[in-house]
């Protein structure tokens, strides 16, 4: 399971009425815990809690209590000679109105209502053995972005099975990154008016989508172009507009192929971006780019984790210097 995948699952769990008893596994269930593994914990066989609770080896001991008796239960786990020998991660404790946590290894910790537990789902990430998004999982924001992107690249790649091929990842890994920027940068200033990449989609486009590759196959043209040059270029008045501006650092340079769009495909376009971008921490795209494809499918794309400062290398001529420029 990916981040975007858990954080459904947890919000899922914490929209579900309160069940003590199988709150631990669900819990599990939703970090990618296999149903066999489940299974053997509910049996007693892996399961060393020593509190009545359920401990993973090398990894959580959970302890559901009583209404207002987390603080007790909390002194419990980390008292505990099961939590130690199990050598746990982290320890949980909740009675279903509030829920705390703590990292044993960091000492982080996170006390929230349990209602609230979708917002910090990624303070347990490295249950799932995922470390290298966990910069989209502090912001409850960049997760909802980050999630509906990801129902855009899965329903492109249904209709687009031949981009799901290796000879296409390079294509595809551009065309989401593209997005990406374009969402950024029409919501932040960089283009000319708030919304105008989506807008102009929106506008340009029919609504069977028959055409949406087609306009956002002009747009990325047009910022493939100086703005002197795109009247000879024979780039429709409307792409050709100065509300898009020549975009260099390569960016837009070589294929401009874009997969097609069904109706839904469209209505997932619209509304990643008629989403706030300014909201959104510029720092994670890489990350952004690497969570929204399943795991077999990222591995098929050739989608790798790029950390911040090498993300930043190719974002900041791109457009992060002009905009921090702007903005004094």
């Amino acid at each position: 399971m990916n981040a975007v995948e858990i954080e459904q699952a947890i919000t899922d769990l914490a929209g579900q009425p309160f069940d003590p008893a199988e709150f631990p596994y669900a819990f599990l269930e939703a970090f990618g815990n296999k149903t066999t593994t489940i299974q053997r914990l509910r049996s007693g066989a892996t399961n060393k809690s020593d509190l009545g609770g359920v401990l993973q080896i090398n990894n959580i001991h959970i302890l559901t209590c009583a209404d207002g008796q987390i603080p007790s239960a909390m002194t419990a786990l980390r008292a505990s000679p099961a939590t130690a020998r199990a050598k746990a991660k982290f320890i949980l404790a909740t009675d279903g109105v509030d829920i705390e946590a703590e990292d044993l290894m960091s000492g982080e910790t996170i006390a929230c209502s349990y209602t609230d537990l979708p917002v910090h789902f990624g303070f347990f990430l490295p249950l799932a053995g995922i470390s290298t998004v966990r910069q989209i999982s502090e912001n409850a924001f960049d997760i909802g972005a980050t999630k509906r992107l990801n129902r855009l690249y899965v329903e492109l790649l249904k209709d687009n099975p031949e981009w799901a091929v290796a000879e296409r990842r390079h294509d595809m890994n551009h065309f989401m990154a593209r997005l990406i920027f374009c969402f950024f940068a029409e919501d932040t200033g960089i283009f000319g008016g708030q919304g105008r990449f989506t807008e102009t989609i929106q506008q340009m486009s029919t609504q069977d989508a028959a055409n949406v590759h087609e306009v956002i196959g002009e747009l990325f043209l047009s910022m493939n172009t100086p703005i002197d040059h795109r009247a000879t270029a024979n780039i429709p008045r409307w792409a050709a507009s100065r509300d898009f501006p020549y975009v260099n650092g390569g960016l837009f340079s070589g294929s401009l192929d874009v997969p097609r769009f069904s109706k839904i495909d469209r209505s997932y376009l619209l509304h990643v971006g008629g989403l706030d971008w300014t909201k959104i921490n510029p720092d994670i795209f890489g990350s952004m780019i690497q969570a929204i494809a399943e795991d077999e499918e990222r591995g098929e794309l050739g989608m790798h984790y790029t950390s911040v400062p090498n993300i930043l290398k190719v974002l900041n001529p791109l457009f992060l210097d002009d905009l921090r420029t702007k903005l004094v």
